[in-house]
């Protein structure tokens, strides 16, 4: 199925230790980009929790961010770095040595300084289990909504294929006409001036128009190419580069049929398949 590139998920988690929160957000990118922003505790997590993402995603610049508000009357304790303290104690002491004050500190000064007082943290492995299930879960609601985004910009770019075959189709049956019209055309001038009918030097005109606005050629790859479009977007997950390689083509196309135009109505058809075309290919640039 079609995914697209951009999508949005969050959950959180209540727990005893306090509230686990993820976002994962993606958009545009030609390549797959991971950024983490997780609590500095948790930093150990980072290569596992990328491996998970590279497992799902192909494309796409994603922000994964986690948020964790403790529960600090529960579940948090006071840790006293005392290699710390006591060289703030040995320091003061030194000083005392020099004659400058006395030589202790008041308990509250020491505490106050920072590093010597921190929250333990709870780096127990349930905790951990928990945080990767949570996340597996927000993955899991992320995907699917790409794939639905996905889904939708498949419906958009359906529709634009049916215009398209439908613009194919009135330039098959407007051909013979042309053909016909500018051979009438070509006889008139003869006749308006007053010039005997070389009917050798008419048919090579003729040959000569007909390869000039023979379009069978371009008509057949553009209707190649939208077989092949609807093709990629119901059996390929990662589908955008792909999809972008055959609008270039769909385009080249439509820019030879342009320029071989003699008439009006296929010199509209040939824009609104450049329209159409165009209309597509923004829509791809959200494709994964």
């Amino acid at each position: 199925m079609t995914s697209s590139m951009t999508a949005f998920s969050r959950s959180q988690v209540l727990l005893d230790q306090g509230i686990l929160i993820w976002e994962l957000k993606s958009v545009n990118n030609r390549y797959l980009d991971i950024q983490f922003r997780l609590p500095e505790t948790m930093r150990n997590l980072e290569p596992l929790l990328r491996d998970r993402l590279r497992q799902h995603l192909a494309r796409g610049k994603v922000e994964c961010s986690l948020k964790f508000d403790r529960n600090l009357a529960t579940e948090s304790t006071l840790a006293l770095n005392e290699a710390l303290a006591k060289q703030l104690i040995s320091a003061a002491e030194q000083i005392a040595a020099l004659g400058a004050q006395p030589g202790t500190l008041p308990a509250t000064d020491i505490l106050a300084w920072p590093g010597v007082l921190t929250l333990r943290e709870d780096h127990s492995e349930n905790l951990q289990q928990t945080l990767l299930a949570s996340f597996d879960q927000t993955l899991e609601q992320f995907c699917q909504a790409r794939e639905r985004e996905g889904g939708e910009l498949a419906k958009l770019i359906l529709q634009r294929l049916t215009a398209i075959s439908a613009e194919v189709k009135k330039i098959r049956a407007w051909v013979p006409e042309i053909i016909a019209a500018q051979r009438a055309k070509i006889i008139a001038r003869f006749e308006a001036c007053s010039i005997t009918l070389d009917t050798e030097r008419l048919e090579q005109e003729l040959v000569y128009l007909a390869q000039k606005t023979d379009v069978d050629e371009e008509l057949d790859r553009i209707d190649t190419h939208v077989t092949e479009v609807k093709r990629t977007l119901e059996t390929e997950k990662s589908a955008g580069r792909r999809l972008d390689f055959l609008m270039q083509e769909l385009n080249r196309e439509a820019n030879t049929l342009a320029s071989k135009s003699v008439s009006s109505e296929c010199t509209q058809s040939a824009v609104e398949l450049k329209v159409l075309i165009e209309q597509m290919r923004e829509q791809i640039q959200n494709i994964e």
